[in-house]
C-alpha cells in the first residue's frame, strides 16, 4: 500500500465515521444501514441492543431513535489501524438529547469499529458503542422549533 493509498483509506473512513453521526442525527435510517456491510453488527451493550443485517440496524436504529424527543451525537476523531481490506479504529462520542418520556441524557462514549473495503468503499462489519459516562440531570433547554429534515447540504 502506498502512503496516499493509507491517506485516502484513513480519509474515507473518516467520512465513513461523520455520515455515520450524520444519519443518526438526522433519522436517515436507510443511509445509516447502508453505512454497513449486509452482515454488519451494531451492538450497544448499555441498551441491551444488537441488530445483525442492514434490515435489522435499520429497524433497531428507527426503534431506538423512535424513543427520543430530540438527539444530537457528535463524532470526535480517534483511531485508525489499516490493515490491508479490513481495519480497525475508535471513534469518541458525545451525544445529549431528551427522550419522549421526560428523561434527559448527556453523554460520552466511545465507538469500537471494525471495516472493511467494498465495491461501494469502505464499510462497517462491526460497530460497538461504550458508554463512559451518563448525565441524566434534566436539560433546561428546550427546542426552538419543531425538528424537520432539512435538505442535503449544499455543495
Amino acid at each position: 500500500m502506498t502512503d496516499l493509498q493509507a491517506i485516502a483509506d484513513r480519509f474515507e473512513i473518516e467520512a465513513l465515521r461523520g455520515e455515520f453521526t450524520d444519519a443518526a442525527t438526522m433519522h436517515d435510517y436507510d443511509r445509516l444501514a447502508s453505512l454497513f456491510t449486509p452482515d454488519g453488527v451494531l451492538r450497544i451493550p448499555e441498551a441491551n441492543a444488537e441488530a445483525v443485517g442492514r434490515e435489522a440496524i435499520r429497524a433497531g436504529a428507527r426503534r431506538l431513535q423512535d424513543l427520543w424527543e430530540y438527539f444530537v451525537q457528535t463524532i470526535h476523531p480517534g483511531t485508525i489501524r489499516l490493515d490491508g481490506q479490513t481495519a480497525s479504529g475508535r471513534a469518541y462520542i458525545s451525544e445529549f438529547g431528551r427522550l419522549r418520556d421526560g428523561s434527559s441524557h448527556s453523554n460520552y462514549g466511545i465507538y469500537h469499529d471494525r471495516y472493511r473495503r467494498t465495491a461501494e468503499g469502505w464499510k462497517f462489519t462491526e460497530r460497538v458503542y461504550e458508554l463512559r459516562y451518563l448525565d441524566t440531570t434534566p436539560l433546561t433547554g428546550s427546542v426552538p422549533h419543531p425538528a424537520t429534515a432539512s435538505a442535503e447540504p449544499s455543495k
